[in-house]
């Protein structure tokens, strides 16, 4: 946007959930500050503090703001003094908003002016700039958000990229503000676009250096590539609609290069995918797409986490090259005795949440493998905890669980994944010793117990009886955790027989048991589709 029609500002929105760190990191380091915005209704949040050290660490100037203050809920002297006991921001630099009045939102335009210093640039110098963002256009191709800090660039240049080294013709460059607007140059400290007939997304690599070519840069230190830490496989309802799903996944895949994609196929669900995310959120939103943009209708296998196996076996280094793999699919875990060590990710979680719901919040970390690390009393009688939580234990249902024990005043957010060696068991669900792939799951051997008979409780009370008796068990290895029955469909053979020899009411039901037998020996029990969605969706 132009201000005082001097001013060119580039202002970037960014979410603030957990899911999406990875944009929050890759914008601030195209920037020379930050607005870190509190909700004055909520006060201090778990991602208020994880996005303000992510911008401490970026070494940029944070403009604190507090906005909703015209809101009858809003508890303007508790935000501010929160924000000053977690953050160390004073009164006298805090910005007072209502955004949706407009009440001093100018005074932010006027902070940046005054505190964030112009982009560090050298006119002089060939061009260079650093890729912060890109998005995929059907007619143009790839089409790249960058950041100029050297020299400029026109159409009819010629531009390298640093990393996969290859040349490319500048087609078109130009400002948003908001909407594309073409000019005849970008120059160093611009935010602008680049148009360059780049055809594949894996091309404008956020993080990149673009150069003019044959010129001798040194490359900006580039953003880490983002590694998804949430799988799940995702099947179509109806399995001829399985290229369709493809050629879906495919176009929502172009804008978002952070969705990791390998085939999949299961047994009762046919053909899919193994989708990787940053995060539950972030598969969720993925899934909301596919269904309201491209009218998918998906099947989303319960999420899991990567784990990595250690092994010394010479044969097993030998076929995978490594000493160490990860498995994303439950299905593919080795037998025991055909590694050393198994490791799980573990997270450093923050909780912000009243000082009274201390107690459940404790509790429910707990029966979640967790380990406390620290506690912080903040006003308003609110309190910021920490805690050492495996990753696969709070995928799932841990946030709604969360909310549930603090009547919804319970934030959280987490930060630090790294690996710790842990007790891990693979647990399979089988009908009648035939197992259910898609309800394989990896679980401490802990908790194996519980989730085993959590599993055979659903089932049973999903799969409808049929003319033989089912055993439904959760196993781990040979040894059985959780066993359920389904008893036989029983029709009254004897019904026909009014009184006489007994012993013709024993041979027709000796008869009956022994068509049973045969029924069950032969009979291939397949889990229906409608069933499993049951269970997956509980």
């Amino acid at each position: 946007m132009f201000y005082k029609n001097k001013y060119l500002l580039n202002l970037i929105d960014t979410p603030g959930h957990i899911d999406f760190t990875y944009e929050v990191s890759r914008s601030l380091r195209a920037c020379q500050g930050c607005i870190l915005v509190v909700d004055a209704t909520q006060g201090v949040q778990a991602q208020t503090i994880a996005n303000f050290f992510l911008a401490f660490e970026a070494g940029i100037k944070i403009i604190p703001v507090i906005n909703k203050i015209d809101l009858k809920t809003a508890n303007i002297e508790s935000t501010v003094e929160q924000m000053n006991q977690t953050l160390e921001f004073n009164r006298q630099d805090i910005i007072f908003i209502s955004a949706k009045t407009g009440l001093n939102c100018e005074n932010i335009l006027d902070a940046i002016l005054k505190q964030i210093p112009p982009p560090s640039i050298n006119k002089h110098k060939p061009f260079k700039a650093l890729v912060f963002d890109s998005f995929y256009d059907l007619r143009r191709g790839a089409i790249i958000y960058v950041a100029c800090k050297d020299g400029e660039i026109k159409r009819g240049d010629k531009v390298r990229s640093y990393f996969n080294n290859k040349t490319y013709e500048v087609q078109e460059v130009g400002i948003a503000r908001p909407d594309f607007m073409i000019t005849n140059k970008l120059y160093a400290g611009q935010v602008g676009y680049m148009v360059c007939n780049i055809r594949s997304i894996k091309e404008a690599l956020v993080g990149d250096t673009f150069y003019l070519d044959k010129a001798k840069v040194e490359p900006f230190p580039g953003f880490k590539s983002p590694k998804p830490m949430v799988f799940s496989g995702f099947f179509p309802e109806d399995s001829e609609n399985f290229s369709l799903l493809r050629r879906s996944i495919e176009k929502l895949c172009i804008n978002d290069s952070s969705v990791s994609i390998a085939e999949d196929s299961s047994p009762a669900l046919g053909q899919g995918y193994r989708l990787g995310f940053l995060g539950l959120l972030h598969m969720e939103v993925f899934k909301e797409r596919l269904e309201k943009e491209f009218s998918q209708s998906v099947i989303i296998t319960s999420p899991n986490v990567p784990y990595k196996i250690k092994f010394s076996n010479q044969k097993l280094i030998k076929f995978h090259g490594t000493t160490e793999i990860t498995i994303v699919n439950p299905t593919l875990w080795p037998e025991v005795h055909n590694f050393d060590e198994a490791h799980e990710p573990i997270v450093i979680g923050t909780i912000v949440c009243p000082d009274e719901n201390f107690k459940q919040v404790n509790q429910l970390c707990l029966s979640r493998r967790g380990m406390f690390e620290s506690r912080q009393e903040i006003s308003g009688n609110r309190i910021i905890l920490k805690y050492k939580l495996p990753l696969n234990e709070i995928v799932l249902d841990f946030f709604d669980r969360l909310k549930k024990e603090t009547s919804g005043y319970a934030s959280f957010d987490y930060e630090e994944i790294f690996y710790e060696l842990s007790d891990l068991v693979k647990l399979i669900v089988c009908l009648n010793d035939v197992e259910i792939e898609e309800l394989t799951q990896i679980v401490h051997q802990k908790r194996a117990g519980a989730i085993g008979r959590a599993l055979v409780e659903k089932l049973k009370d999903e799969i409808p009886p049929k003319q033989f008796k089912i055993a439904i068990q959760a196993k781990i290895g040979g040894k059985i955790l959780a066993r359920e029955n389904i008893k036989a469909l029983r029709k009254d053979v004897t019904a026909k027989c009014y009184g006489g020899d007994q012993t013709r009411k024993l041979k027709l039901l000796k008869q009956q048991a022994e068509g049973k037998r045969r029924i069950r020996e032969t009979a291939k029990i397949e889990i229906s589709k409608n069933v499993l969605i049951n269970i997956l969706r509980k």
